[in-house]
């Protein structure tokens, strides 16, 4: 397994919300497209917001405590078709439970609980080099398009 991190949200060309997961080495990116409710559960987890009312992941979070279930792992495991799916290892009384979630909502709980997120072989085999998805110039024009014409969406810094 291969351990990464989430380096940001990005938007593509059509404005769709791009979760870019990167390796240790930010070497290798996984680009996973979700759905814009989804980048906002990331983003606001990315920000360390806190809001007044806890979002799905944030009452699931909140749920495991009670229930002194603890996670201790996400694996992104499998693509499909162009869809990925995942895992969330969680541990409970001395027992380790697999539950298998999708990868934004794997990511949203991650990121809540600081929780290692993991890449399965096969899916990294899917990872570009980082040098070939941007070069800086786009990564400057789209860091500018991002803040001039959405001002009020969540954003995570492109550095």
């Amino acid at each position: 397994m291969i351990p990464v991190k989430v380096k940001e949200i990005a938007y593509d060309i059509m404005m769709n919300p791009v979760i870019l997961l990167i390796d240790e080495d930010e070497l290798k990116a996984l680009p996973i497209w979700v759905g814009p409710f989804e980048a906002h559960a990331i983003g606001v987890a990315l920000q360390g917001v806190i809001l007044e009312r806890p979002l799905t992941h944030d009452l699931f979070k909140n749920v495991c405590g009670l229930l002194e279930a603890r996670l201790s792992m996400v694996v992104i495991n499998d693509v499909i078709e162009g869809t990925y799916f995942a895992e969330l290892h969680m541990w409970h009384q001395d027992k380790e439970l697999v539950v298998d979630s999708r990868p934004s909502d794997a990511i949203a709980l991650a990121l809540r609980t600081q929780t290692p997120i993991y890449l399965s072989d096969k899916v990294a085999e899917g990872s570009l080099d980082i040098k070939d998805l941007i070069n800086e110039e786009q990564h400057q024009e789209l860091k500018e398009l991002l803040e001039n014409s959405r001002p009020n969406d969540t954003k995570k810094s492109l550095h």
